[in-house]
């Protein structure tokens, strides 16, 4: 199993605290010091939309400038910022043998890998 996230992430720590608790093994890359490749990007798009992990509710989102907003229009757009900003991903990224998830929430932790 793959995380994708930021180390400084609130979200991201409560997260790998939980599957640490649930003695979960995982592998862990930080966007911050190693990015995200446009076909990671792709292959996420391609699974779930990238709308589901373009986080327009972060400070990243809401920081950029209206015109850079209105840009973003389809994956395309969305993953050259992303690739630039990659704290703008909904965080952390899960990759689980074909189980694709964005974001932290128990009850769905649970259901997935406490099954």
């Amino acid at each position: 199993m793959k995380v994708y996230g930021i180390t400084n992430c609130n979200t991201v720590k409560k997260a790998l605290d939980w599957l640490k608790e649930h003695n979960i093994a995982y592998e862990f890359q930080d966007f911050k010091k190693l990015g995200v490749s446009a076909d990671k990007l792709e292959e996420w798009n391609a699974n779930a939309g990238y709308e589901k992990f373009l986080n327009k509710q972060g400070l990243t989102w809401k920081q950029l400038p209206p015109e850079e907003k209105e840009k973003v229009t389809d994956f395309t757009s969305a993953s050259a910022l992303l690739q630039q900003k990659t704290s703008m991903i909904k965080r952390p990224v899960i990759e689980d043998d074909g189980f694709l998830y964005f974001g932290f929430n128990e009850t769905d932790y649970k259901q997935h890998f406490l099954k």
